[in-house]
């Protein structure tokens, strides 16, 4: 007789809430969603309020939602395990960047388009991602003897928002940046990202890395 094949451990009430509530959040808004859809979609009735006895309200469940993101964030911290050649750093970096955004893509569209109306959900979102990805990225450039950069600060939040950029785009309507593929706009972030970090190409004064003037046709 064939072994019986191995079932997957059932998921906790409350987590199923949470992964159900994110999704629902993220297809219909969180206004559009009742508790009645969140224990529906859980298997449950829709009347039962089996959500109360983990969440004192649909409020605390999107809070849980946003908490499980900021987890994630958390989780995600690796400036020190960050290769020494730049440009296989700079690679890693979109992977760990572009991973978290897609892994939680859907609390993504949450954080995008309903948070306005939480603000203190959206502070500590913000505290959380300033923290943890541009403060981190910060440390990292401040960190490199191969990086000439005057103000680390302002160059990383000007990086980290080109590279966020597309996949925030991308979860909002469903295009990237001039629909370019994936792997050719990080290709092309690199590149750019090598250029500025090694001094290269002019500043804005119209000075080179040298400190000459660049002269146009």
């Amino acid at each position: 007789m064939a072994p019986l094949p191995e079932s997957s451990p059932p998921v906790p009430p409350r987590e199923r809430f949470v992964r159900e509530a994110a999704r629902l959040f993220a297809e219909r808004g969180y206004a559009a969603t009742s508790v009645g859809d969140i224990q529906q979609a859980c298997g449950l009735t829709r009347g039962s309020g089996a959500l109360y006895k983990h969440f004192s309200s649909k409020r605390a469940l999107l809070g849980e939602v946003v908490g499980m993101h900021i987890g994630t964030m958390r989780a995600g911290e690796a400036a020190e395990q960050l290769p020494d050649d730049l440009a296989d750093a700079l690679r890693l970096v979109v992977q760990l960047v572009w991973g978290g955004m897609r892994r939680d893509h859907q609390v993504l569209r949450v954080m995008l388009r309903d948070l306005d109306e939480h603000p203190d959900l959206l502070a500590e979102v913000w505290e959380e991602v300033r923290r943890s990805v541009y403060d981190e990225f910060t440390r990292w450039l401040d960190h490199r003897t191969d990086i000439r950069v005057t103000d680390p600060a302002a160059t990383s939040a000007v990086l980290l928002a080109a590279l966020t950029y597309y996949p925030i785009l991308d979860t909002l309507i469903g295009h990237t940046p001039g629909d370019i593929e994936a792997d050719r706009f990080a290709e092309a972030w690199v590149a750019q990202a090598l250029a500025v970090l090694r001094g290269a190409g002019p500043a804005p004064d119209g000075r080179d890395s040298a400190g000459t003037h660049q002269h146009r046709d």
